[in-house]
């Protein structure tokens, strides 16, 4: 299953972001269950940011959303956002 969040941050917060996310891609990527993780920035907007993430399951997924771990994460990071996060659920159908 594959995660794709979309965040819109703060200018002002970015750095602070792209920290916060050096420190804990570690043990994101440790977690049980995920399989990848990547972190995007769109081209057009430097303020966006977008997760790319594959797990093993949705019940993987929804381990991770109830962790610990996650909750720590989101507690630094929801501050930082000038609108409200996105977040889909995909499944890939073809590969290229």
């Amino acid at each position: 299953m594959i995660r794709i969040v979309k965040l819109t941050l703060q200018a002002e917060k970015v750095a602070d972001f792209l920290a916060n996310f050096e420190q804990q891609k570690a043990h994101i990527r440790a977690f049980d269950g995920i399989k990848h993780l990547e972190l995007l920035n769109d081209k057009n907007n430097p303020n966006i940011y977008f997760t790319y993430s594959k797990w093993e399951s949705e019940q993987h997924l929804e381990n991770y959303r109830n962790s610990e771990l996650f909750k720590g994460i989101w507690a630094v990071t929801k501050p930082m956002f000038a609108a409200k996060a996105e977040a889909w659920s995909v499944e890939s159908i073809a590969q290229l």
